[in-house]
């Protein structure tokens, strides 16, 4: 099978404005929001270091400087902790620093995610790289990213990362029709469309925020016309390269079923923050010993 280029790099959207959870992002980038203790784009930044990719840009808006913040070196804090001899938490702060070569571009309108994809053309250049979307917690323990590189690597083209789902929830995601590989959870996409009535779906194969895609999607971007929502939609583009290989190379999809932690959602962003915490060997024991108390005693 053909060895493609090492992708090395990799772009986080970071400019939406967060509406789902005001009032807390007002002033506060929906990013910076914490889970447990770390913001959730760390999380996001680690996953993308993990994999291999330690060039990362992300595409950001106004009332964003708090990300460029927090992976700079805070050299007052760092030296109050220095003083104090408080080595643990100055490593917590040094450690965001410390994680990848960081880059940043501003989205001037937000005209969607594939209009923000398209910002980072001119860092990205014409090599494949990958994107990650900060809504979409994955755990450390299933490395979902890592194995979409090794198939794009083989492969060629783009991958993106796909979730069964109930089908009274497809609606909610992109949604991809496709076709079986000789490995089991790989599969080759054979048309995408966004957010589809039930009764239209062409599976419950959900499309998540995970994308290694190959430098062609820019042309297509260029292109692409405002579909749902009057924004330019990064599934459409995705719909032409999977319709035509011969435009970028096929498209494939990596099947995860591992774990996730949507933080889209209030909801599901109190789920996130519950299901961390108890995993911690600092918190865990603690934090799930009152939970069962609560629960028991609220039941």
């Amino acid at each position: 099978m053909t060895q493609h280029p090492r992708i090395s790099k990799a772009v986080i959207p970071a400019a939406g404005l967060g509406t789902r959870f005001l009032p807390a992002t007002k002033a506060t980038p929906k990013e910076m929001l914490p889970v447990v203790d770390k913001p959730a784009i760390q999380y996001v930044v680690e996953e993308a270091v993990a994999a291999g990719l330690d060039d990362v840009l992300m595409v950001t808006g106004r009332n964003k400087r708090p990300l460029e913040d927090h992976f700079d070196r805070n050299y007052e804090l760092e030296s109050a902790l220095q003083k104090k001899g408080d080595a643990g938490r100055l490593a917590k702060v040094q450690e965001s620093s410390d994680l990848a070569t960081m880059h940043y571009v501003r989205q001037g309108d937000p005209k969607g995610l594939g209009h923000a994809v398209l910002c980072a053309a001119p860092h990205v250049g014409d090599e494949p790289f990958a994107v990650l979307l900060g809504d979409d917690l994955i755990d450390p323990r299933d490395p979902l990213l890592q194995r979409m590189v090794e198939v794009q690597e083989q492969r060629g083209g783009s991958v993106i990362a796909l979730m069964e789902v109930a089908p009274e929830q497809i609606h909610l995601y992109g949604c991809a029709a496709v076709e079986t590989t000789e490995d089991s959870d790989v599969v080759q996409v054979s048309g995408l469309v966004e957010k589809p009535d039930p009764a239209d779906a062409p599976s419950n194969y959900a499309v998540i925020g995970r994308y290694v895609l190959d430098p062609h999607i820019f042309d297509i971007l260029r292109r692409t016309e405002p579909g749902r929502g009057g924004e330019i939609q990064l599934t459409d583009a995705l719909q032409q390269l999977a319709e035509d290989e011969k435009i970028g190379g096929p498209v494939h999809g990596v099947v995860f079923k591992g774990r996730r932690y949507d933080t889209g959602d209030r909801g599901d962003y109190l789920r996130a923050i519950v299901r961390l915490a108890c995993e911690r060997e600092d918190l865990g024991p603690d934090f799930r010993t009152w939970l069962r108390s609560y629960v028991a005693e609220e039941m």
